[in-house]
């Protein structure tokens, strides 16, 4: 038999035990905690429910942007994009959008679409017909109302200007 086993003994407590019962509450244990199913027991489904749409509340109401049709992603002005990335440039195999020859894309809120580009030189042998092919093209695109192209030097255009795209088709990359 040991010594905390004899009914004749009384242990005292140890220094920490103590120290317990004289000192702050203890702090709660993990081991303590109520286990989820009785956690829930109180709440019904439908107040679990209730709680977790007043947590989404303010997320489900706030309603998209509106998209602006005219600008970067909308459907004008992608419908120009695709437009341009079917002109070809005679001499190198890519179209003048990968290329990088495509400057700046502008549709105003009457769709009148205004393209700004370059060519690879001013020397280039279509310097003269390909601005109105590119009128042309952009002007069949739907809904567009007029389209205007206006050529520009500077800044001159670069190979560094070119997309991923049009260097792995060269065999840049």
């Amino acid at each position: 038999m040991t010594d905390d086993e004899r009914p004749d003994r009384v242990v005292a407590p140890s220094p920490f035990e103590q120290e317990q019962m004289t000192s702050k509450p203890p702090r709660a244990r993990v081991s303590d905690a109520p286990l989820p199913e009785e956690a829930d027991a109180g709440e019904s489904a439908g107040d679990k429910l209730a709680r977790k749409r007043d947590y989404l509340d303010g997320f489900l109401s706030e309603q998209p942007a509106a998209e602006d049709p005219n600008g970067p992603g909308g459907a004008l002005y992608e419908g120009v994009i695709l437009a341009l990335k079917e002109i070809f440039d005679p001499e190198i195999p890519v179209n003048i959008y990968d290329l990088g020859l495509i400057y700046g894309v502008d549709v105003t809120e009457d769709s009148a679409v205004t393209v700004t580009m370059t060519l690879t030189t001013p020397h280039c042998p279509v310097a003269e017909s390909m601005p109105g092919e590119v009128e042309l093209r952009v002007a069949a695109v739907p809904g567009v109302r007029e389209a205007e192209v206006n050529l520009v030097w500077d800044p001159p255009w670069d190979m560094a200007k070119m997309s991923d795209e049009a260097k792995l088709e060269l065999g840049m990359l």
